[in-house]
């Protein structure tokens, strides 16, 4: 692999080479070498530079694509060369929270299945607190989860991205409405996910600069699933935030109604858990193999 399309990669996705060079573990003029190598080979710029800020150019776009597709390529021969390995065999345990299981997880496991028929799968769900409970009590070997606490004794990698956005059934007012401010938050009934949930965590954490607590909201019902939420909005005049990768076959079939907020965007990542050090044969092959269905951060 060029490695300096892995420098492009990380500057791009970045914008920044100070970020690119501490996450490559380089200087800062070797970053800056690696990129003026690349624009003299394509005789093109790749970043406009304006003082301490950049973007891509529509040259430096064209290669962020090219580039993520030969990194995908990479990640899909080294997960089939090692599944030449000795280690085929075998039970993998894994916890995912709730909305992970339900909606990311699924085609990762069928994939799996079909590539290593005889690795068994078991897979605990819970929410977030749930899982790295699990995992620090040694009852499963990776978890995959929506929320980043600060356990020491936790190794956190960044999996997919998500947003949370305001929902409603459609025959909700606000849709008429079709934007709120989060002042307009304390007039709303919500349904919440109940303590400990990955979800009411970022929620929690996204209010913070508006000053406005969870309790301070007119929560009308507590849950524990996202599958229950969705059903208590279909039959009440409540909103809720939600992970936009749960309401597709809603928004779609016209049930569910994303309701846009004014200065607010909740996204967060989720995020692979393990234990720190610790690593095994199976659970990096299966990491492998998210790496591959997923365009995991390099």
């Amino acid at each position: 692999m060029d490695f300096r399309l892995k420098v492009f990669f990380t500057v791009a996705t970045r914008l920044s080479f100070t970020k690119a060079a501490a996450e490559l573990f380089i200087t800062q003029p070797a970053i800056s070498k690696h990129i003026q190598e690349l624009e003299e080979e394509y005789k093109i710029k790749l970043f406009e530079r304006n003082g301490s800020k950049i973007t891509l150019t529509n040259a430096g776009e064209v290669l962020l694509k090219h580039t993520k597709n030969i990194f995908e390529i990479y990640r899909e021969i080294d997960f089939d060369m090692s599944t030449f390995l000795n280690e085929r065999k075998g039970l993998l345990r894994l916890g995912a929270s709730t909305t992970i299981s339900q909606y990311i997880i699924p085609p990762l496991l069928a994939r799996f299945h079909q590539k290593l028929e005889s690795v068994k799968v078991s897979l605990l769900n819970g929410n977030t607190e749930q899982i790295e409970h699990a995992l620090l009590n040694k009852e499963i070997e990776i978890g995959i989860v929506e929320g980043q606490s600060k356990n020491q004794s936790i190794k956190y990698t960044q999996f997919i991205k998500d947003e949370l956005v305001l929902v409603c059934n459609v025959n909700h007012p606000l849709v008429k409405k079709k934007e709120v401010s989060p002042a307009d938050f304390k007039s709303l009934r919500f349904v919440v996910r109940e303590q400990g949930s990955g979800t009411l965590e970022v929620i929690e954490y996204a209010l913070k600069p508006f000053h406005i607590k969870i309790d301070d909201l007119q929560v009308e019902m507590q849950l524990g699933s996202t599958e229950s939420i969705k059903s208590y909005l279909l039959n009440s005049d409540c909103v809720a935030f939600m992970s936009i990768h749960a309401i597709s076959k809603e928004l779609k079939n016209k049930e569910l109604q994303i309701i846009d907020v004014d200065n607010l965007t909740i996204e967060r990542y989720f995020y692979i858990i393990t234990l720190q050090g610790k690593s095994e044969s199976l659970s990096e092959l299966f990491i492998k193999n998210i790496s591959s269905y997923y365009n995991l951060k390099l």
